[in-house]
């Protein structure tokens, strides 16, 4: 597919939050899918689970969508949210929305034990893309060229994709100022940085994210690959006593999907009105996470965080580690009869067209 995604950097807490209220409250036009009419028609509810809280960013992101639905279908169709886990696992979801344990949740597939290895294995793959829209780009382009992608989400129905802020190394009582400090140290990662913190000499661990507060506070682990957003957003600020600003990349994953057989069952309108919805979740995800990042910062540093810098001797040879094991994770996706290399070098060539141009052209990747 041939495409050009604009990338300019958005003014998140003005236009961002303007583009989610106005998809929220605008009346359908002629370019839109008419609302659903709720007349001589029954009230669809649709079960929504996810193992966050209602206060944590993602969640608020949520309930922005599920707004927007009601808002849509003038009321139609109600989603039930179930939070803190009480329908989906942080590790399972896809295989329990697949099998109608919720209609729609949550998903995670870079953290998948398995069925998803080219997607979470392309999460590794985005060095130099630095915001949401752009990872969201890349991600974009990568799925239209690969069946793969739509082979590992089989039995789903993808609502949105997900991006994020870039990580850093929150540290519970030992700073990182350089590479070497890393050896030795138990660090929660993802698991496109494994063998990167292997080859630094750190031992690393792949866990849901709601397992870590309670595996530092008990010093299980050392720290963990996260944003600043975590300070506050999972009280990392009460356990940890620095944040390492090394810039980690991070791409996008389907993050948010529906069980297709449920989603059969709706009639084409309703269907309509939820792949438009789309557009209006993803911005929701990015104003909250753009804005939960800002908090995170300014609470970690009134909570006595102390803020790490590295030298740009030490984040290159971080950026230049990070890509050499890309490529050996991607070769080793074959293993599973994955061609994992293709959309590396695919990705890697977006990435390079981005920082030429500034945009992310899926008809420059090979």
């Amino acid at each position: 597919m041939n495409g050009r995604f604009r990338t300019a950097p958005t003014r998140v807490a003005g236009l961002v939050a303007g583009v989610v209220l106005a998809a929220t409250l605008a009346a359908c036009g002629s370019a839109t899918p008419p609302a659903a009419s709720p007349a001589n028609d029954a009230p669809i509810v649709l079960t929504y689970g996810t193992p966050y809280s209602p206060g944590h960013p993602f969640s608020r992101a949520d309930a922005a969508w599920m707004k927007f639905v009601h808002e849509r279908t003038r009321g139609r169709v109600r989603i039930q949210p179930y939070w803190g886990g009480a329908l989906l696992s942080s590790d399972q979801s896809i295989v329990e929305i697949r099998h109608g344990v919720a209609d729609v949740g949550l998903i995670t597939p870079i953290y998948a034990r398995g069925g998803a290895h080219l997607i979470r294995t392309q999460s590794g793959f985005y060095g130099g893309a630095r915001t949401m829209p752009q990872q969201l780009a890349i991600y974009r382009c990568l799925e239209a060229r690969e069946p793969e992608f739509a082979n590992e989400m089989r039995g789903l129905v993808v609502l949105a994709v997900q991006g994020g802020s870039l990580p850093g190394i929150v540290t519970r009582d030992r700073p990182v100022r350089a590479l070497a400090d890393l050896r030795g140290m138990r660090i929660r990662a993802p698991t496109e940085l494994l063998s990167v913190l292997r080859e630094l000499g750190a031992d690393p661990v792949n866990m849901p994210m709601g397992e870590v507060y309670s595996a530092m506070a008990k010093g299980v682990l050392d720290g963990v690959i996260a944003p600043a957003d975590t300070l506050r957003a999972l009280h990392f600020a009460e356990i940890a006593k620095y944040f390492t600003n090394l810039e980690v990349p991070r791409g996008a994953y389907p993050a948010r999907a529906m069980n297709a057989a449920r989603w059969a069952t709706l009639p084409p309108d309703v269907q309509a009105i939820l792949r438009d919805s789309e557009a209006a979740w993803e911005a929701a995800l990015e104003h909250e996470i753009t804005h939960a990042l800002q908090v995170g910062i300014e609470f970690g540093r009134a909570s006595g965080v102390t803020f790490v810098d590295v030298t740009p001797a030490e984040q290159k040879a971080f950026d230049e580690l990070y890509e050499r094991e890309g490529l050996r994770n991607a070769q080793a996706a074959a293993a599973f009869g994955v061609d994992g290399e293709t959309t590396f070098r695919r990705a890697r060539a977006l990435a390079a067209g981005l920082r030429e141009t500034g945009e992310v052209r899926c008809d420059a990747a090979p």
